[in-house]
């Protein structure tokens, strides 16, 4: 059968069927995958370190929950500043002040923390610890837009972005656990905040990746918009409502796991039950970056989403370790497929001057649905029953859910001058031997 790609791409060699071998023999990409994965990977670290440091220190999960929430919050509210100030002034210039502030408020954080500060004073560290958070795995991907211009690889770039953040997210609770429970309460913070100086400022060193300033200047006819918000466009404020349920079911995994594991007394299994469902997700995006999909994108989101809905349901039924681990990594697994389809989307939506904001825009609803949900789930399990928190993730789920069904025609991606859209599946292929 023969296979269809579109046109030559800068930086991108010719092959008869775009797969993870012919991405990662994109000129070039090496020199930011390697720094981007060590420097994204506190990110997977940071709110379960505050919650079991903060829970040691107070011994309630509400109120873990809550600094964890309002460091969430912080970060969704300031990453799309992030985002468009990369976009107008170039990465670098964002990413070596944003590292030295964070790495300070979370030594901050930590301090006050075991010193059994306030409350208030916790919330007030907290606050520039999640707006200073790198914003890298949107970094990374917006280098991705550079590389592989109009070109289908776009798809499998998305979903081996997703597998790397889920790789984190096997690695980094996993770490960020065992250190606050074998070593310190406090390690894991402080560790977080150590790979945060040296992987973003070994990100911040690859200058020859980074989109150029103004990068959409003359191309597809978009110099106009040079400046424009990407929130300026209606899909991308349905992909945030979208992303803001995919944060629910983290934020609401995070803490009911915790407090699963110690209401049963093996704390350590925290860690597992959540790689675990970390794992799911990662295998799910492997597969979804292999597959030749014919489906269009905006399609593909919602039946994805809805099966996500249907096992996020599931979880607080669940009353053993086997079982739960069970819906947990079928829960990773289909998170795997909207987040991959989102982000797929933002490349067809959004003009390429705005795509490092957008993705921003989409990571912070992320954390700001992870937010709420540490939030909401840690009062349920101090003042309900044991697993009250899982109810947690289907209710983030359902929701999303019925706002994306409704609102689904407003992710029709835009047509370029070039009759090319940039959307994945409407392309004008070429085929090939």
């Amino acid at each position: 059968m023969a296979s269809t790609v579109t046109s030559e791409s800068p930086g991108t060699p010719v092959s008869s069927r775009p797969g993870y071998g012919q991405l990662l023999r994109t000129r070039g990409a090496w020199t930011f995958l390697l720094p981007g994965f060590a420097a994204r990977q506190p990110f997977a670290m940071l709110t379960i370190s505050i919650v079991l440091l903060v829970q040691h220190t107070t011994g309630s999960y509400g109120a873990a929950g809550a600094v964890a929430a309002v460091t969430g919050v912080s970060l969704a509210l300031f990453a799309p500043l992030t985002g468009r100030l990369a976009d107008r002034h170039g990465q670098r210039a964002v990413l070596l002040p944003g590292v030295l502030v964070h790495t300070l408020a979370g030594l901050s954080l930590t301090a006050l923390a075991l010193a059994d500060a306030p409350l208030w004073a916790l919330f007030v560290a907290a606050v520039p610890t999640g707006a200073s958070v790198p914003q890298i795995g949107p970094m990374v991907r917006a280098r991705w837009g550079v590389k592989l211009q109009d070109s289908p690889l776009m798809t499998t770039a998305a979903a081996f972005e997703s597998v790397t953040d889920e790789l984190t997210f096997v690695f980094g609770p996993l770490l960020a656990t065992a250190l606050c429970t074998a070593v310190d309460p406090a390690a894991g913070l402080l560790t977080e905040a150590a790979l945060t100086l040296v992987g973003g400022l070994l990100f911040a060193a690859q200058r020859g990746t980074q989109p150029a300033v103004g990068a959409d200047a003359g191309v597809d006819g978009h110099a106009r918009v040079k400046h424009a918000s990407a929130l300026s466009v209606p899909g991308v404020r349905v992909l945030i409502v979208a992303f803001l349920g995919i944060g629910a079911v983290f934020g609401g995994m995070q803490v009911s796991l915790a407090a699963f594991s110690e209401s049963i007394g093996e704390p350590g299994l925290n860690g597992v039950l959540y790689g675990t469902f970390a794992a799911g997700n990662m295998l799910s995006g492997v597969v979804c970056g292999a597959i030749a999909w014919k489906v269009a994108p905006r399609r593909r989101l919602v039946v994805s989403y809805a099966a996500l809905g249907l096992a996020a349901s599931g979880l607080w039924a669940a009353q053993s370790v086997v079982v739960l681990a069970g819906i947990g990594l079928l829960v990773g697994v289909c998170i795997a497929p909207a987040l991959i389809t989102g982000y797929t989307l933002v490349d067809g939506l959004v003009p390429a001057g705005a795509r490092t904001e957008a993705f921003t825009w989409l990571t912070g609803a992320v954390a700001l649905g992870q937010a709420a949900a540490v939030t909401v789930a840690g009062q349920m399990e101090d003042r309900l029953w044991d697993g009250a928190g899982f109810l947690v993730p289907m209710g983030g789920t359902l929701l999303a859910l019925a706002t994306l069904v409704t609102l689904r025609s407003r992710l029709s991606t835009r047509v370029v001058s070039r009759t090319v859209a940039r959307g994945v599946g409407h392309r004008v292929p070429v085929a090939v031997d």
